[in-house]
């Protein structure tokens, strides 16, 4: 046994305290009895990744992350002019190119702003550090509920006057102004780029729909063109011109969170039911004129924004349309049903039908099965989970990922519906400290890597084999390749790249490796 990983053994036998390297820092390691650990954070202390820059043309760099509690480690080794002989050889084929990447991030729900600001400043500073900055694993994408949703403490939206049509009393809530949009402020200031901000909303104001109420089945009252869905878009550009006032711009908005859940079921929350059809409607009479005549004519509208399980069918309603297509510009979805459908049925069929429309990944969270629910401190088995999706996403036309709640406390909330959760970061704030969970090293392996116009390229595999990777050429001409290993065996294997050479590689049990190198 590895040194690291014997310390890691010690650990989650008696739950005791150390550290291994992760990136520049050192982990500072806890055991909470789940089948790995999390690392430590508090105001003066938080292992780090650090600057990450391509290595010099010859050599390549290695990050590793591990059940056995290996968190982000890097190594360098050199490519090699011959075979290393492994059985299994990876193959670039950088002629066939695919999407480009936008972005990875998560959410600034108010649950989250409400966990971050529990925490000293020092420590705030720290998480979002975290998250933002150079050093940390570069978020450049963050989602921002329009109003309340389940991840808040009470029910409100931004127009609760009965029958305000103009909306003269549109307002926001404290929830945004002294909460969300300082914290969103600061994150800015931390990253190195503009950060991609884009809003869902989960209902309407109460008084514009059929059910007289926030949460539950219920639709918007009166028919697209009419002056509830009309209102219901105005809501939209308010919210934009109200967050622009506080110097925040969004990059893209969805038409709603999860239409189906106000259509289909009886949701325990905010919920406003659209059928694709109404989706299509709304957005050529109202939503979509509506941004087109105002300042936000740029931002990029999503549809969907719920289970890929509904596509193709919904894109191929709201697309086909002519009068709705024009002012759409993607699709969001949610991985929580993804099990159920494969992603070449969905994801790739929907990309062939209509290349021009990006496809984001808008939502995911582990613990919102009621099978196994709620906070797991330091389950690898959640990590996995995030980087299977997310490269199966990926391989599949998805241009990026976005995570649900940016922080929850040591029960997953807070949250009004009790509607509990897990989260990368999970804050006790009774200690004044934070932890990192393996689903944060998960998403670091892409955030940190895959930079904002990287490019996903071919792959050949000499063999079959239980490892799940993908390939990306970076904006700078930079290779970065992913590879999860799921499996309980060490499996070695070497890369080859035509113009350079072959890179020895092994990826332990259990394992994220994420590999970058210059070419020539």
């Amino acid at each position: 046994m590895r040194g690291a990983d014997l310390l890691i053994g010690i650990v989650l036998l008696t739950g005791t305290i150390t550290h291994i390297t992760a990136g520049s820092d050192e982990c500072k390691v806890r055991s909470f009895g789940q089948s790995s650990v999390v690392c430590e954070c508090n105001a003066t202390y938080c292992d780090s990744v650090g600057h990450v820059s391509s290595p010099a043309v010859g050599h390549f760099l290695s990050f590793l992350s591990s059940k056995a509690g290996r968190r982000l480690q890097r190594e360098q080794g050199q490519v090699q002019k011959n075979s290393t002989g492994a059985a299994l050889r990876i193959t670039l084929v950088p002629t066939e190119k695919y999407q480009h990447v936008k972005g990875f991030g998560g959410a600034m729900t108010d649950a989250a702003a409400m966990n971050i600001l529990s925490l000293s400043t020092g420590a705030q500073n720290q998480l979002l550090r975290q998250y933002f900055s150079p050093e940390g694993i570069e978020y450049n994408m963050v989602r921002v509920p329009i109003a309340s949703c389940d991840f808040s403490t009470r029910l409100y939206t931004y127009a609760d006057s009965p029958d305000d049509y103009s909306l003269l009393n549109f307002s926001l809530a404290e929830e945004d102004t002294r909460m969300k949009i300082p914290l969103l402020q600061r994150a800015q200031v931390l990253s190195a780029r503009p950060l991609s901000l884009f809003a869902t909303a989960w209902s309407s104001p109460a008084w514009l729909k059929t059910s007289g109420a926030l949460i539950g089945k219920g639709s918007l009252k009166g028919k697209p063109g009419g002056k509830e869905y009309k209102t219901w878009a105005q809501y939209y550009i308010r919210f934009l011109q109200e967050y622009e006032k506080h110097n925040l711009s969004f990059w893209g908005l969805t038409t709603g969170n999860e239409p189906t859940a106000g259509e289909l079921t009886n949701y325990s929350f905010q919920a406003l039911g659209f059928t694709p059809e109404l989706q299509r409607d709304w957005i050529a009479m109202d939503l979509g004129p509506a941004l087109h005549s105002s300042p936000y004519a740029k931002t990029r509208l999503m549809i969907l924004d719920d289970s890929r399980l509904l596509l193709p069918h919904w894109a191929k309603v709201v697309l086909s349309d002519i009068h709705a297509s024009r002012y759409v510009h993607g699709i969001g979805v949610h991985w929580y049903w993804d099990h159920f459908v494969p992603a070449k049925i969905s994801l790739t069929a929907t990309h062939e039908l209509y290349p021009e429309y990006f496809i984001l990944g808008t939502e995911a969270c582990p613990g919102w099965s009621s099978l196994d629910h709620g906070v797991r401190l330091g389950s690898w088995e959640r990590a996995e989970d995030y980087a299977h999706d997310i490269i199966e996403d990926l391989n599949n036309y998805v241009t990026g990922w976005t995570d649900w709640n940016l922080a929850l406390d040591m029960s997953g909330g807070p949250n009004w519906v009790k509607n509990f959760v897990d989260s990368p970061i999970i804050v006790d704030r009774s200690k004044d400290v934070f932890y990192k969970q393996p689903t944060f090293y998960s998403m670091a392996h892409f955030s940190k890597f895959l930079w904002e116009g990287s490019q996903r390229i071919g792959v050949s595999l000499s063999e079959h084999t239980s490892l799940e990777n993908c390939a990306f050429i970076r904006p700078d001409g930079s290779v970065v390749l992913i590879v999860l290993n799921r499996s309980d065996a060490e499996v070695g294997f070497e890369v080859w790249d035509q113009s350079l050479g072959f890179l020895p590689a092994s990826a332990p049990p259990h394992s994220i490796l994420s590999l970058l190198w210059a070419t020539s």
